[in-house]
């Protein structure tokens, strides 16, 4: 579930985080331990006569390091909703690009109003913004009625 909580100001506010069992820093730690224990044994091999294992332990770091780069791009990706001061503000960080919009509380609307699991598509005053990327699908439907029970008692 997502995490949510009041502001100073009696505004609401809901942060959905990718669920991430290592942080960048982590995997960085990491990848360089596997670097140095694979050309470890890779610089064994070369020593006894076997240069044909250094070039592909050399293209297996490489691969990994790409898939942890991806990953470590999106890790700390976020979505922030915010409700204060009759405005809803939604910041979404992606791979380190942030995109914010603002909509006025009264003309939000607030999809789907079924519980298919689908993204939530917050809309109003001509643009649509859609959250909940970082939730369980079955999730979405709880958090679209807290976010509409907010926008009606805030």
């Amino acid at each position: 579930m997502p995490s949510s909580g009041v502001l100073g100001s009696g505004g609401v506010q809901w942060l959905l985080k990718r669920n991430c069992s290592v942080s960048p820093k982590q995997l960085g730690l990491f990848y360089l331990s596997l670097c140095f224990l694979s050309l470890g044994i890779a610089g064994a091999f070369w020593l006894v006569g076997a240069w044909i294992v250094m070039p592909f332990a050399c293209l297996e770091l490489l691969a990994v390091g790409l898939a942890f780069l991806i990953y470590a791009r999106h890790a700390s990706d976020v979505e922030k909703i915010i409700l204060q001061d009759g405005q809803l503000v939604v910041e979404l960080e992606t791979a380190g690009r942030l995109q914010r919009s603002e909509f006025n509380r009264a003309w939000v609307r607030v999809e789907p109003k079924n519980g298919d699991g689908s993204l939530i598509v917050l809309s109003g005053q001509g643009r649509s913004v859609w959250v909940g990327r970082h939730l369980r699908p079955e999730l979405r439907p709880t958090l679209a009625r807290e976010i509409r029970r907010a926008l009606r008692e805030h």
